[in-house]
């Protein structure tokens, strides 16, 4: 039987790391709306964890405030953004 991780569903939460996120730049929800070229009641809708957020909108946040996806959906506490790699294709 596999075992599944414990996990306290209040620490694993998108909503309170876009807050967080946003609170530590001193970011009003308007401003990061412009930012996603969205209005404040849609991006509220993020923070509030009634919708969730494009692949798009992940990799402009991502990028915007210098961190991963991953540390964005709780999937890493590591803040660091990964370095950017392009593969050869035709060398591999």
């Amino acid at each position: 039987m596999i075992k599944k991780p414990k996990i306290k569903y209040e620490e694993y939460n998108i909503k309170t790391r876009l807050k967080d996120l946003r609170e530590e730049r001193d970011l009003k929800q308007q401003q990061v709306a412009d930012i996603l070229n969205i209005d404040q009641r849609q991006y509220s809708t993020y923070e509030t964890g009634r919708r969730g957020l494009s692949v798009y909108q992940l990799k402009t946040l991502a990028t915007y405030y210098n961190t991963s996806i991953d540390y964005i959906l709780y999937m890493t506490d590591e803040r660091k953004a990964y370095k950017k790699s392009l593969v050869d294709w035709e060398k591999s």
